[in-house]
């Protein structure tokens, strides 16, 4: 328990701040919970209000009104149980079922219709062109604050070694060819 001037402060489970829900044990299920919310009504709306079920019209809300909520800050909240990614998909999947003539195609198949990444696959790029900005020095975190750099000191005779099996086994796979 915390005391200022004598008063009790009460403690809280979770704590959001600049715009992300984060619990006392770091887990991200609230953000996904409120971000799943957000794009769901945002979603409602504009399937309720379209009469034009254009794909174009409706893919360029979709990118501007209802992916940043799914997307908003994922390096710090990325959901890593699959509850939590069902739920944040969910969002997509249903997007791109407002399209009548997707309706009835599995969802890679209207994904790839449409030109869209999997909200998965786009957290996973978005992760990977971070590490290479922190690897070539475009981030202004260093390399050492997310990785340990391990250098390893071989010897000739290990180099030989390992390139005289590889040999090795290359003839012999020839051989059976």
């Amino acid at each position: 328990m915390y005391y200022i001037n004598g008063h009790k402060l009460d403690s809280a489970t979770t704590e959001k701040d600049l715009g992300i829900w984060i619990s006392h044990d770091l887990k991200a299920s609230q953000q996904c919970t409120q971000a799943y919310s957000k794009a769901n009504k945002i979603l409602g709306v504009l399937n309720r209000t379209m009469k034009c079920k254009d794909a174009g019209k409706l893919l360029c809300f979709y990118k501007s009104l209802i992916r940043p909520h799914l997307e908003f800050c994922t390096a710090a909240w990325s959901p890593y149980y699959v509850k939590d990614k069902v739920l944040i998909e969910r969002i997509q999947r249903r997007f791109t079922k407002m399209i009548p003539h997707l309706k009835n195609i599995p969802y890679e198949e209207r994904l790839a219709k449409l030109k869209l990444w999997s909200l998965e696959d786009r957290r996973v790029r978005a992760d990977l062109i971070e590490v290479f900005k922190i690897t070539h020095g475009y981030s202004s975190v260093t390399l050492e604050t997310f990785f340990e750099i391990l250098t390893l000191l071989v010897s000739h005779e290990v180099i030989k070694e390992v390139k005289e099996e590889k040999n090795q086994h290359q003839s012999m796979t020839s051989f059976f060819l």
